[in-house]
């Protein structure tokens, strides 16, 4: 029942009680006017009605605002001060708005545990990932003062893979500016309309001199006819660069790495697969977050700083795209991303 309705029905029965005593009282005491009979209930009952409206009112609003102030951010102003409707369902409504609150509070606290529960991995991972190349550094360092710096068998080589070691901290570091810019879209696309082919030919002279000793030979899947997209081509080139140098690096020796093209409405997709050992289900959700690596140790071993489908994953939803892949154990693994098709 509405309060007003309540407030309306008690109102009724003590005009009805008032009416019952002043007939009573005129039973026993003849002589009370008619017109007093009458209307003493009424002016009774729109009292009744007038004051229970007004105390009720106050008893619900105050104890709806203490409510109120705890599942609500901000002080109560004139803007949202609560207004109390006696026509509706006052109380259901706050049940209904406290169950809201409790819904958003709990997905809000698992959002917050979630993002809690990556901000560590993610710096447990980049504290690993730094680590690994500093430590070598500070080897070779330490080595050399303490006495190889004047052995020429030694000084030079350890200076080198200390060089080394150094340029992979700042890949590390680069690709998680790159990753930020992105993030935050300062990085703005150059869109403009070019034939993937040769992008994807030049992708493949580059990878041909990457791992020599795999005897991974990426191909076209055939000989395409000149295909034209408009997306910014230098982004696009990291992507094509990522996804072919994966395809070698943990591809199986003397395995193929094959670019198919499809052209679909609107859209032209590129298939990047290979056929090394595939990836299992349990990965495939979590393959684009920041320095997810399937093989944890082996992939640390090849130098890649765990970034790089992070940034695809990015780079191609800043084209209004995504990436997907597909992948069956033993039998290898198939990257796929879209492009708009150039007129």
């Amino acid at each position: 029942m509405k309060p007003n309705q309540l407030i309306l029905f008690a109102s009724f029965i003590l005009g009805f009680f008032t009416l019952i005593t002043l007939v009573i009282c005129d039973v026993f005491y003849p002589g009370i006017p008619t017109f007093l009979l009458l209307a003493l209930p009424i002016v009774v009952t729109g009292l009744a009605f007038i004051l229970f409206s007004l105390l009720i009112k106050k008893y619900i609003t105050e104890r709806l605002k203490i409510l109120y102030r705890s599942i609500r951010k901000g002080k109560f102003t004139s803007e949202n001060e609560i207004h109390i409707n006696l026509n509706s369902d006052v109380i259901g409504e706050a049940t209904i708005a406290t169950k809201d609150w409790g819904d958003n509070y709990g997905k809000e606290l698992s959002s917050l545990k979630e993002q809690e529960a990556f901000r560590r991995e993610f710096l447990g991972n980049l504290a690993h990932e730094l680590k690994t190349p500093m430590f070598s550094i500070q080897g070779y360092i330490l080595t050399l003062l303490e006495g190889g710096l004047e052995d020429p068998k030694v000084n030079r080589k350890f200076l080198e893979r200390a060089s080394v070691a150094a340029s992979r901290m700042t890949n590390i570091l680069e690709d998680l500016d790159k990753i930020t810019a992105l993030e935050a879209n300062q990085l703005n696309n150059e869109t403009t309309k070019f034939d993937i082919i040769p992008l994807i030919k030049e992708v493949f002279e580059a990878a041909e001199s990457l791992s020599p000793e795999k005897g991974i030979h990426p191909r076209l899947a055939q000989n395409y006819e000149p295909t034209f997209v408009l997306a910014d081509r230098s982004k696009i080139g990291q992507v094509l660069t990522n996804l072919v140098n994966n395809s070698i690096f943990y591809g199986n020796p003397n395995g193929s790495t094959l670019v198919r093209i499809f052209e679909m409405d609107n859209l032209i997709t590129i298939d990047v697969a290979d056929d090394g050992p595939g990836i299992d289900d349990e990965h495939i959700p979590r393959l684009f977050e920041r320095f997810y690596r399937v093989e944890k140790s082996r992939a640390r071993n090849e130098g890649g700083s765990g970034l790089g489908l992070s940034i695809v994953k990015h780079i191609m939803e800043s084209h209004g795209q995504r990436i997907s892949v597909r992948s069956t154990v033993g039998i290898g693994s198939t990257f796929s991303f879209s492009l708009d098709k150039a007129e």
